[in-house]
């Protein structure tokens, strides 16, 4: 099995990619798609579909090298020829795994600013946790250092 792959068996264990066309298009249509990924032996019904699915949004749409028994094969399928992750991380990772990363730069630089994003808000979010934590308190505009 193909390293990339591995990511897409780890993401549907833990709930973080939709399988099929129908559960692809929803996620898609909830705008939590991240990264939705076709096979090369696809029909190309299911990439026009999977292109209009990510149109005027800011999900990304690849097609792999590899085929649909090789995607069904990852989850325990018999074939599957759409997918999509719904968490950037897991799809960044997706797409650093895959052998031409020039064919996929474009997405590959989408990915790695909502990733980023994704951490900065994360970081903030501990931190204010923290600081309720702690008492933290903000200090009024205008009010003296000690």
């Amino acid at each position: 099995m193909h390293k990339a792959l591995n990511y897409l068996s780890l993401a549907k264990r833990a709930r973080l990619a939709e399988l099929g066309e129908e559960p692809v298009g929803a996620a898609a249509r909830a705008g939590n798609a991240r990264l939705i990924v076709v096979a090369a032996d696809a029909s190309d019904h299911t990439w026009r579909r999977a292109k209009s699915f990510a149109a005027g949004t800011d999900q990304q749409c690849i097609r792999i090298d590899q085929s649909k028994d090789e995607l069904g094969m990852a989850v325990g399928r018999s074939s599957l020829a759409i997918a999509a992750f719904t968490d950037a991380a897991m799809a960044l990772a997706f797409v650093k795994a895959l052998d031409d990363q020039q064919k996929y730069r474009e997405a590959l630089e989408k990915l790695e600013v909502k990733t980023q994003k994704l951490r900065q808000r994360q970081s903030e979010a501990k931190a204010h946790q923290r600081n309720v934590r702690t008492g933290k308190r903000r200090q009024a505009p205008g009010a003296k250092k000690d």
